[in-house]
Formats: C-alpha cells, sequence, structure tokens
C-alpha cells in the first residue's frame, strides 16, 4: 500500500467512502479500508490470512464498483474482515490481496454490515497534482 490516505463523507441514509493515492490501485486501496473501517476498527484486525480478488473492467468507475463489490462478497463468504490490501494493475482490470482475519464479534466489535457499495457518487479521477480518488456510497 502507498501513501494514501481515507476519509468517511455524509450522505443522507448511507455512508460514503473515499481513498485518494498516488496511483489509481493505491486510492483503491485506501477506498477498502475506509469501508472496513465503517464496519469495524481497522487497527483491530490482525492482517494475517491473504484473500486474491481479480476483477476485470475497463471503465475505472466500474472497476472500483467490482473491487469493493467483490470485497464484500469475500467478507460474507469467509465471515472475514480486512485490513491491508494490495491492488496491482493488470491488462484489463487489476488483481488484489486482502489480509484479514475471521470476524471475533467480541474483539472487533462491528458496528453495521455493508451490504453493498452504490453507483451513487461513484467517481474515480486524478487532480491536477496528480492524486487518485476512489469514492462512493456504500448501503449499510
Amino acid at each position: 500500500m502507498g501513501n494514501g490516505y481515507w476519509e468517511h463523507y455524509s450522505h443522507r441514509a448511507d455512508m460514503g467512502v473515499r481513498g485518494f493515492g498516488p496511483t489509481r490501485e493505491d486510492a483503491f486501496a485506501q477506498a477498502a479500508l475506509a469501508m472496513t473501517a465503517v464496519v469495524v476498527d481497522p487497527k483491530r484486525i490482525t492482517p494475517k490470512d491473504s484473500v486474491e480478488i481479480v476483477c476485470e473492467e475497463d471503465d475505472d468507475e466500474m472497476l472500483f464498483w467490482y473491487w469493493l463489490s467483490g470485497l464484500l462478497f469475500e467478507m460474507g463468504m469467509r465471515n472475514m474482515v480486512f485490513a491491508r490490501f494490495e491492488v496491482q494493475p493488470i491488462e484489463g482490470g487489476l488483481r488484489a490481496l486482502a489480509w484479514g482475519e475471521s470476524v471475533d464479534t467480541a474483539r472487533h466489535e462491528p458496528a453495521v454490515e455493508v451490504k453493498a457499495a452504490t453507483f451513487a457518487d461513484l467517481e474515480v479521477s486524478r487532480n491536477k497534482k496528480g492524486v487518485w480518488m476512489a469514492q462512493c456510497v456504500v448501503d449499510v
């Protein structure tokens, strides 16, 4: 993961997640961390097990949506939370490793469940300083 950062932003009923980084992939990783932080404090997660996620899509916004959706799928199917992400570009998409562990309700204290990444506020862009931003609203 690069030198990026993440933040939440207000949305009427749900939560906006936003990631920033020097590369598109770093912004995607930071946004994934923001999504994790909606559920649990990422500092409570021990990144000991990895899961590979591959997404294929040429459009940046749709690739980001597939990335978060794939991550949510893995969280639900494996009953895991993730705190570290390594996202690499591949031809026609991305390949990522997400590190985390099984949910321990007593230790992780999950606040809410993120049901889905949405198309609301979906944006992937690069500013004039070269910083990438990836954002969308997640349904909680």
